[in-house]
């Protein structure tokens, strides 16, 4: 089985056409993380007397320093290197999805080619963690996948046209669950199952310290606090929507509300690199970026499918997948989710927004 990577790449070239040398960002990325630029080497394996060649051929590129050396303390980023740093992330927790599923297209009608009495599983799914696990596993397993990252309207409709085999949707848990699945109904009305994957925890997201102060979706209100959104159509947004209509506010009073990004690794990275004091979305984005985790709003992540789709082969092999050690102990290693029910499947109507947790 074949296996397609395409990863984002962006450069730099001054006035005489004279780029950043090749593994400079990493470079820098790994001294933010370590300390100093003898950790970094270590870490990547590489010469510090190479990486000090990166660096000089890099800051004459930029005509400007990119470390500082500090006696005793190791190495500091100046900040134009920061900002380098932080526009790397950015960049890849914007394209990564994009590019992912743009992959998975290609594998699918390579498999297509090279082994045409087998489909491909088809998944429609917003980018979430769990759903990045389970593409893994099923990877592991060598098990053909077509995934296609999207937002929680377009997996609903993809489900309910048969474009796709499972859609990836979540569904808070209380009474704010009914009023998704309502909004949802267009797509979702009819005989489907729902096959469960986690239970995670929404919530906000902020800089390490809190330096904003803010403990409560009321404080996006405030006219200190710049926020960066989810885009309309994903089913955060709509979680958030609906949150503040519980408690009477106006979305269009936060600055930055309109403004909104497709990932929750893209919207912690806005927030980490300064852009933005406050974010909304779950807790494993906001501790890979180093932030404060505020906890908000439980809910469930499940797969939504036909009843006839259970039986495809492909299908049996996901849920086989789903149920097994591997995949729990995946899931049990992402902050704020746990393995509710793995695999367990109901039908998809107002009982499964009050069940409790198991």
């Amino acid at each position: 089985m074949l296996h397609v990577s395409i990863r984002p790449h962006w450069n730099i070239r001054n006035a005489e056409g004279r780029e950043l040398p090749a593994r400079v960002l990493a470079l820098l990325s790994l001294v933010e993380d370590h300390g100093s630029l003898a950790a970094a080497c270590e870490k990547e394996g590489g010469s510090y007397r190479h990486a000090w060649k990166l660096l000089r051929e890099a800051e004459a590129v930029l005509g400007a320093p990119l470390l500082q050396m500090q006696r005793g303390k190791g190495s500091a980023l100046t900040p134009l290197a920061r900002t380098l740093v932080w526009a790397d992330r950015r960049i890849g927790a914007r394209l990564s999805p994009v590019l992912e599923s743009l992959a998975s297209e290609l594998e699918a009608e390579l498999h297509t080619l090279l082994a045409p009495s087998g489909g491909a599983l088809r998944l429609w799914a917003s980018h979430g963690f769990a759903v990045e696990q389970l593409a893994h596993q099923l990877e592991a397993a060598q098990l053909p996948l077509e995934i296609k990252y999207c937002n929680s309207e377009q997996a609903a409709a993809a489900v309910h046209g048969g474009t796709c085999d499972v859609a990836g949707l979540h569904l808070p848990v209380g009474p704010l669950g009914a009023q998704v699945l309502a909004h949802h109904a267009r797509w979702l009305s009819g005989d489907l199952r729902a096959i469960h994957l986690v239970l995670r925890r929404q919530g906000l997201m902020v800089a390490a310290g809190n330096p904003r102060r803010v403990y409560a979706v009321d404080d996006l209100l405030r006219p200190d606090v710049r926020f960066i959104n989810r885009e309309r159509g994903s089913g955060t947004r709509l979680l958030l929507d609906l949150l503040l209509a519980q408690r009477g506010l106006d979305g269009g009073r936060i600055a930055g509300y309109e403004q909104g990004e497709h990932t929750h690794a893209a919207v912690a990275a806005y927030v980490a690199s300064g852009m933005a004091d406050v974010a909304f979305g779950v807790e494993t984005a906001a501790r890979r970026f180093g932030l404060e985790f505020i906890p908000v709003q439980a809910e469930r992540y499940f797969l939504a499918c036909r009843p006839a789709a259970l039986q495809q082969p492909r299908v049996q092999a996901m849920l086989a997948v789903i149920r097994s050690d591997a995949y729990r102990e995946a899931v049990r290693q992402l902050a704020g989710y746990e393995p509710d029910a793995c695999g367990s499947i109901a039908p998809l109507d107002g009982e499964l927004v009050t069940a409790a947790p198991r």
